[in-house]
């Protein structure tokens, strides 16, 4: 029984745990998003609190020290873009909003609540905006206007005038040349005949 009853706290330990790290948040490029951590607890005391917002374990991304308002360690990358929200201390939201997003800024952020054994996790997504979207768009769609300004290069009507074009030529210069061989053909049979016609005569005269 004794064993049963701590399987099942082991169990839901585990199954808590499980629910706190599986928060998934999704944002677009340029916009903000609130990145939940709440504690169960309720604090009255918040001088003894120290919340601690990382980014893949290593990035400091925002300190949350209620008797301090310095950022000190904060990395470079995320000043002036994360806010907190001080009047929900007392009821254990740690929650954060960082604004500007980056797609830098994909990862897992966890929330180290001090005196807590709560440590939340969240997946930010970020995803390209609507407007970036649409832009790229109309990109595409002033190409595609354009491009069939080039298109009659592949006309086969233009084609097709070519080629017409060129066998005309080709008909045109092998008809000057059939003209020029018959007058040279019809030239050598003048020759030839009036050639002939003066043997003949020489022989006539030989013969008297």
């Amino acid at each position: 029984m004794i064993i049963n009853c701590g399987f099942i706290c082991v169990f839901a330990v585990l199954i808590n745990k499980v629910f706190l790290q599986d928060t998934v948040v999704e944002a677009v490029i340029g916009g903000s998003v609130v990145l939940p951590c709440s504690s169960t607890k309720q604090y009255h005391n918040l001088q003894d609190i120290h919340v601690f917002w990382r980014h893949n374990d290593s990035k400091i991304v925002c300190d949350i020290i209620p008797s301090s308002h310095s950022q000190g360690n904060q990395d470079s990358e995320y000043k002036n873009r994360t806010e907190s929200f001080p009047e929900e201390y007392e009821r254990g939201n740690f929650s954060i909003k960082l604004h500007n997003l980056i797609y830098g800024d994909t990862g897992e952020y966890s929330c180290l609540i001090s005196h807590s054994s709560e440590h939340p996790a969240v997946l930010l997504i970020i995803k390209e905006s609507t407007a970036e979207k649409g832009t790229i768009s109309t990109e595409q769609d002033n190409q595609g206007t354009t491009k069939p300004s080039s298109v009659w290069i592949s006309s086969p009507w233009l084609w097709g005038g070519i080629v017409f074009g060129i066998v005309i030529v080709i008909l045109i210069v092998i008809g000057f040349i059939l003209v020029y061989l018959r007058k040279k053909s019809s030239s050598n049979l003048s020759a030839g005949g009036h050639s002939m016609s003066s043997d003949a005569h020489e022989v006539e005269n030989i013969m008297n």
